[in-house]
């Protein structure tokens, strides 16, 4: 009898979490009725890293996606409010992304849903045992492009 292979098991375990943490996270997305999707919530989370209002091609760098993918967000998020398209003053075929007060206020809300699922999936945790487990992710993320929101 072999015995199980515990790479593939934490491999599992791992991507079981992810699921449950992206189902408990939209859960409190929708509680708080804020009108943007976990994908739109990651693009305003990283739209506050920025010191200035980004370029399209730059958001699409830091989220590791497709441009187009990035417009089809802020197409979404500009219609709700939360974000607006500003000319570049240097060069005028250059468009850059700047937030709303709307779109501050909406980011605030979702750091708020983000701690509350948070709070909900390490409920099962002692003090101790948090730091330990944030010791270990701190290990495993790449921390120069991860940012808390």
């Amino acid at each position: 009898m072999t015995s199980p292979d515990p790479e593939g098991l934490l491999a599992e375990q791992l991507l079981r979490l992810t699921r449950r943490v992206h189902r408990i996270q939209k859960r409190h997305l929708e509680l708080r009725e804020l009108g943007v999707t976990p994908a739109q919530s990651r693009l305003l989370c990283t739209l506050a890293h920025y010191g200035s209002p980004p370029r399209m091609a730059d958001l699409a760098e830091r989220l590791e996606v497709v441009p187009r993918a990035v417009t089809t967000l802020v197409d979404g998020l500009e219609a709700n409010g939360k974000v607006r398209r500003v000319p570049d003053p240097s060069n005028r075929r250059v468009t850059r992304i700047e937030l709303t007060d709307d779109g501050r206020e909406t980011l605030r809300e979702l750091r708020g849903a983000r701690r509350s699922a948070a709070e909900e999936i390490l409920a099962p945790l002692t003090e101790k045992e948090r730091a330990v487990l944030g010791v270990l992710l701190d290990t495993l993320v790449d921390s120069e492009t991860a940012k808390p929101c």
